[in-house]
């Protein structure tokens, strides 16, 4: 499929629309606002997992990967929407969790019992023996190594029954595959085969290049969390070329998408490249780290400006010069909202949407729409615990707390990192809970929801929600947009992200983007003449005015937040 004129729209199905009443999103309520996507304009949407789950980590810990949750609805409500889809051109995508699954998994279960062909789908080991005053964990010996699970504490969990630990890099609900069996590959591709044959035209495979581990036997000199045991391991590329091959391959039509953590250009050129038989693109998160200070996610400082455009720039023109595809994106359900982290949620909060949202859409690569960024939709500013329910939330509250951290300002940190940000109730109207449900929502709605929501945006010709549209419409029309090379400009500039697409020959032409990052005026002179260029789209007013009368060598003067899209 040529997928570089299409763009993704993701929705995290609890949090979407509730047709039931009971507060938790589901199949119907998604059939009834198809309408609303149809006119953003979007071509695939890409559903967190709505399988059969425990809910330990909102759907990623997958217990059936066949069928669907009955919160959500059943296989026939799936079937009608995906019919219904179809009638106004919209795919459908699903997510497959394939680096673990639940531990209410049947496999997980015969493994317990002591089934070795099951136990062989898993990571089990033996413990270590422990020292005098050691931690036992109550299991009289230590764990086989000291890998931190990436949700926090240790990443082994002890089976008194069988007197071994499996490995969970993640929660200890989630134990990890063992992707060095044959019989593990083979159940992954029939699952994604048996989905294909109920019509998805989409895949997203979740932290896909953990699934090979180089050992699981040797500690983490550095006291972490062994990733580098497990990262881009020696084994993933032929595995997700075997996956390739035995599913989603066999459909040109297929797009597919892959979650890297941790992971390197080198890598990524491989698993994305035109001719590399693995996947269609690449999700990356290099980029949404520049405001963890020391690396560190529940450290909080301002994001770093110029590492921001460093690392963007790089992936792009990398990327691009191995002919490899990248996913375009600043939001989704595991980070907070990208309009309160990169923009300004309450003086510019129109300004610096459109802003981040032309970033995302005119680079090189396919965008991803999370749901509410197309209504400018913010962080939830939780004050109290125990309206969170996300279990990376909950668990490093209770860590930061025993570290002696005061609850104020492991509160602070929350509300500026938690994942729970992003998952609010998508906000339909000013009506009681944001039109999301009758009944009690699973999480709370954001207070904000009168002043944003989708109703008063499309009665308001100058919104965030009409200026996605343009940008969707843009990449469908223009070949530049599509297929143009990325050139990155400004590169030394404070403020201004600025960056050029061209394409040769006919159809073709010169974009170029100026982005304004910051609350405060300025200007930046191109390295480019301006003569001939002309405003195609901005977010100030909905004028677009010619630029060909800019003085050569001239400079552009940028208002707080503004983006400036010149066209020849």
């Amino acid at each position: 499929m040529g997928f570089q004129d299409k763009v993704v729209y993701q929705i995290y199905p609890k949090s979407f629309q509730d047709s039931s009443g009971d507060g938790w999103g589901d199949i119907r309520g998604v059939i009834s606002r198809l309408d609303y996507l149809q006119k953003l304009g979007i071509d695939f949407i890409w559903f967190n997992p709505m399988t059969v789950s425990p809910q330990k980590d909102n759907g990623y810990d997958v217990a059936d990967y066949c069928r669907i949750d009955p919160r959500y609805g059943t296989m026939e409500d799936l079937e009608e929407l995906i019919r219904e889809a179809e009638k106004r051109n919209i795919s459908i995508m699903f997510d497959m969790v394939f680096n673990h699954t639940s531990t209410e998994h049947e496999w997980f279960k015969k493994a317990l019992q002591g089934e070795e062909k099951y136990k062989k789908y898993y990571i089990f080991r033996k413990g270590r023996s422990a020292s005098a005053g050691e931690d036992k964990s109550g299991a009289g010996q230590l764990p086989p190594t000291n890998w931190q699970s990436k949700f926090g504490g240790s990443a082994w969990q002890y089976v008194p029954e069988l007197d071994e630990w499996y490995l969970h890099l993640f929660d200890p609900t989630q134990a990890d595959l063992d992707w060095t069996n044959p019989d593990v590959r083979k159940e992954c591709a029939g699952i994604v085969n048996f989905w294909r044959g109920k019509g998805l035209k989409g895949f997203r495979f979740d932290v896909v290049n953990l699934i090979s581990k180089a050992t699981v036997d040797e500690d983490d000199p550095n006291l972490f969390d062994g990733r580098q045991f497990y990262t881009d391991g020696p084994h993933v590329h032929e595995y997700l070329q075997e996956l390739n091959q035995s599913s989603f391959g066999q459909d040109p039509e297929t797009v597919t998408v892959g979650e890297m953590s941790s992971t390197t250009l080198d890598n990524c050129v491989k698993y994305a490249g035109k001719n590399a038989h693995e996947l269609s693109m690449v999700f990356t998160f290099h980029h949404l780290k520049v405001d963890y200070k020391n690396q560190k996610k529940w450290e909080l400082q301002p994001f770093d400006f110029m590492e921001l455009k460093r690392l963007i720039f790089s992936w792009q023109t990398g990327m691009q010069a191995a002919d490899a595809w990248n996913a375009l994106f600043f939001n989704n359900h595991d980070q907070p909202r990208a309009l309160s982290r990169f923009g300004n949620d309450r003086e510019y909060r129109k300004e610096s949407a459109k802003m981040l949202a032309a970033v995302t859409h005119l680079m090189r690569g396919t965008p991803y729409v999370y749901q509410g960024e197309e209504l400018g939709m913010t962080n939830a500013y939780f004050d109290d615990i125990r309206q969170y329910r996300d279990v990376e939330s909950t668990n490093i509250y209770d860590i930061l707390l025993k570290e002696g951290k005061p609850e104020k300002e492991i509160l602070h940190i929350l509300q500026e990192r938690s994942r729970d940000n992003s998952r609010t109730p998508m906000q339909w109207d000013s009506s009681p809970n944001a039109g999301f449900t009758k009944g009690t929502p699973w999480l709370s709605v954001n207070t904000n929801y009168r002043e944003i929501n989708a109703e008063q945006a499309l009665a308001d010709p100058d919104s965030i929600f009409y200026f996605y549209q343009k940008l969707i419409r843009l990449r469908k029309e223009s070949p530049v947009v599509q297929e143009g090379t990325f050139r990155p400009m400004l590169e030394a500039h404070p403020q201004v992200f600025a960056f050029e697409r061209k394409l040769e020959g006919s159809g073709g032409g010169s974009m170029l983007v100026f982005c304004n990052f910051y609350g405060t005026e300025t200007e930046c002179e191109p390295d480019v003449q301006l003569a001939g260029y002309r405003k195609i789209l901005g977010n100030y007013g909905t004028e677009a005015p010619d630029a060909a009368g800019a003085p050569e060598g001239g400079k552009l003067q940028l208002k707080p937040y503004e983006v400036m899209v010149l066209m020849k």
